[in-house]
């Protein structure tokens, strides 16, 4: 990483901006990982902070890797169109599992209409 001294300073503070951003949308996607005590209440909050904690990584990545060889590099692009796309479906399909599994064991915990709303 030598060559990352020879990034502009307007460069610099685009990728501190996008990277600690991320880093702190993952960190409170991870909380909400830990705070919540149900399944259908912890999956939402990774999967945001994965889908926007991600985003802001690789926009930063984009800017540092463009800005470094004077060329757009969209490599990055192809990373966030899947995680944009893979993770929201993964959630679902777990939530769909999960539910069709506790309403096979009459469990207690599929959540209610007063529980949504």
């Amino acid at each position: 990483m030598m060559h990352a001294a020879n990034l502009p300073l307007w460069a610099a503070i685009l990728v501190s901006v996008f990277m600690l951003g991320g880093a702190v949308i993952t960190l409170i996607g991870a909380i909400g990982l830990l705070r919540f005590k149900s399944f259908y209440e912890r999956i939402h909050a990774p999967t945001l902070g994965t889908t926007f904690g991600v985003g802001g990584i690789l926009i930063a990545s984009i800017i540092f890797f463009s800005t470094l060889q004077s060329r757009p590099v969209l490599h990055e692009l192809l990373i966030t169109a899947f995680v944009f796309v893979t993770t929201p479906v993964t959630l679902m399909l777990l939530t769909r599992a999960t539910m069709h599994r506790d309403k096979t064991d009459d469990s207690r915990q599929l959540p209610t209409s007063t529980d949504i709303y």
